[in-house]
């Protein structure tokens, strides 16, 4: 087999070990199996689980992929993002450790080599669970190579021709080139190299406020990076509840990120201080001179060279591939998951759209993406969690809500925490305890939304998450507390009368000389039964 394995930078033991387990230099493709049940394109998170699930039911799986097992989540996105995003707290921690008491000596210094070095470290570790060895051990054929369609039901890789009954297109999304003048010449990271920086940019500029731009931001900047972000819109985070998004953008604010807000970058040149950015705001031109340029917007779907065409598999450039509320293509053999093909490009939402997938492609079934609920977080400090509608979703639906907000500093383990800035927020279908979304912004958010989630899924009301005990003192306390909130609301004026009304019988002489009346009714009754009970076995005795 003729094939170069990717080049993964820096060369170093645990990214060798990384593309020994994910792309190994030496493996050998085996010799196709007959029809196949199921060939998975990309191994990304939902080829993975798509081609996993499916050998695991018994069907014979073919997975191709051209890159690096384990796609953008274990090898450029999710691990090694939250890893350096656990150093970056722990530095901030350290840093603010004095309002809690503690005294850290000197300065907090951030040895940003062994930060990334961990990174690498931990990834590594982690990417046994993707690798090569362990999907053949499930049964599944591996195929490293370029995957191409050369019919309505087989696919070329490797000079290989692979039939299927059924297919995955699951080549997920990459970061997409901004056609800003003088970028290419100066030079740009993405998700895709930033984590293979060994050494601290001392200014770095984050060209977009989205999630991607603003964790990455934060973590540099804890990490000991000046960073800028410049984003066109007039706050960070766009998509998010309004709320949310000005705490984050005052969080970052406080710690001395700087924001250049409604602001256009249109030229960058190179030049011996550095990387040049031309912006416009506000009507003029101003500059900015940075080390590293990180680009945090926009992803492109990887169609390109799948030849798509010769399957009869519509797509789209920006889109990806096009598919139904089945996830099935315009070929009702071939299938899409992950961010090929959909709009909320998550880890957790391929997961879910793979077992779609197996469902629909191996069993007949009829799953609906539209009928999932999808949770997402914003890896901030504080981290922003939303599940379900916002309330603009639920106005352009002509939908009235009623939204209870439980602000963090009310929240007692918040408090003692020093965590006060964030909050719970829930939007119910007006007159009904029916939860139609939630935000939730907190330094856990993450951790705290799934119990709304569940919530949602299963059709518990916001009552029934009342009548959950929840320890104390916790955050998610807060969860329960915008529920109290809500109870609160069923005691109307009419009600708080009757209640009124009845307590007061209860203070009532009468009231109490029925109630002991009662009493020693409810005793002579029960004196009557013991003594037929006793008789009767007297007599059965007899």
């Amino acid at each position: 087999m003729n094939r170069n394995s990717p080049e993964v930078m820096p060369k170093d033991q645990f990214n060798e070990a990384l593309v020994s387990n994910v792309s190994p230099p030496a493996w050998k493709n085996p010799e196709p199996s007959g029809r196949y049940n199921l060939v998975v394109i990309g191994a990304g998170t939902a080829g993975l689980v798509a081609a996993a699930g499916a050998a695991g039911l018994g069907a014979r799986v073919a997975l191709i992929e051209n890159h690096l097992l384990g796609g953008d989540c274990l090898n450029y996105g999710c691990v090694p993002s939250k890893s350096i995003i656990r150093s970056s707290r722990s530095a901030e921690d350290a840093r603010s450790a004095g309002k809690f008491g503690v005294r850290v000596p000197g300065t907090v210094e951030v040895d940003f080599p062994a930060v990334m070095e961990r990174m690498r470290r931990l990834r590594s570790k982690i990417s046994s669970h993707d690798s090569a060895n362990r999907f053949k051990e499930l049964g599944v054929d591996i195929f490293l190579g370029r995957g191409r369609f050369t019919g309505e039901d087989s696919v070329e890789v490797d000079g290989k021709t692979l039939h299927f009954s059924k297919a995955v297109i699951a080549t997920g999304a990459r970061a997409v080139e901004l056609p800003i003048e003088g970028l290419r010449e100066a030079g740009y990271l993405t998700n895709e190299t930033v984590f293979s920086l060994t050494e601290r940019p001392a200014r770095l500029a984050v060209i977009g406020g989205g999630p991607l731009g603003s964790e990455l931001a934060q973590a540099f900047h804890r990490l000991g990076s000046q960073v800028t972000i410049i984003e066109m819109g007039d706050h960070l985070l766009g998509r998010e509840d309004s709320d949310a998004a000005r705490i984050v953008q005052e969080a970052f604010l406080k710690e001395g990120v700087h924001l250049l807000l409604n602001a256009r970058p249109v030229r960058i040149s190179g030049t011996d201080e550095g990387k040049v950015i031309s912006y416009e705001t506000g009507g003029k031109e101003e500059r900015l001179v940075v080390d590293e340029i990180l680009l945090g917007v926009g992803r492109a779907p990887n169609v390109d060279g799948l030849n798509l065409e010769a399957a009869g598999v519509r797509y789209d450039g920006r889109q990806g591939v096009i598919v139904d509320d089945h996830l099935r293509t315009s070929n009702p053999r071939i299938f899409a998951a992950g961010d090929i093909c959909l709009q909320y490009k998550f880890t957790h939402t391929a997961d879910a759209a793979a077992r779609i997938v197996i469902q629909n492609a191996l069993f007949m079934g009829r799953k609906k993406l539209s009928a999932l609920t999808i949770p997402w977080t914003t890896y901030t400090d504080p981290e922003v969690a939303h599940v379900g509608m916002y309330e603009r979703d639920a106005k352009e639906r002509g939908i009235e809500v009623d939204t209870f907000v439980r602000p963090l500093s009310e929240v007692d383990r918040a408090v003692v925490d020093g965590e006060e800035e964030g909050f719970v927020k829930v939007h119910v279908k007006r007159g009904t305890d029916k939860i139609l979304g939630a935000t939730i912004v907190a330094r856990h958010a993450g951790e705290m939304v799934s119990e709304i989630s569940l919530a949602m899924v299963n059709g518990l009301g916001l009552k029934a998450v009342g009548n959950v005990i929840h320890p104390y003192p916790t955050q998610a306390e807060a969860i329960k507390q915008v529920s109290d909130m809500y109870n609160r609301t069923r005691l109307t004026p009419l009600v708080k009368q009757i209640f009124s009304f009845w307590m007061s019988l209860g203070r009532t002489s009468v009231s109490i000389a029925l109630g002991r009346y009662w009493h020693e009714a409810k005793g002579a009754v029960r004196r009557a039964l013991a003594s037929l009970w006793s008789r009767a076995r007297e007599s059965g005795k007899e």
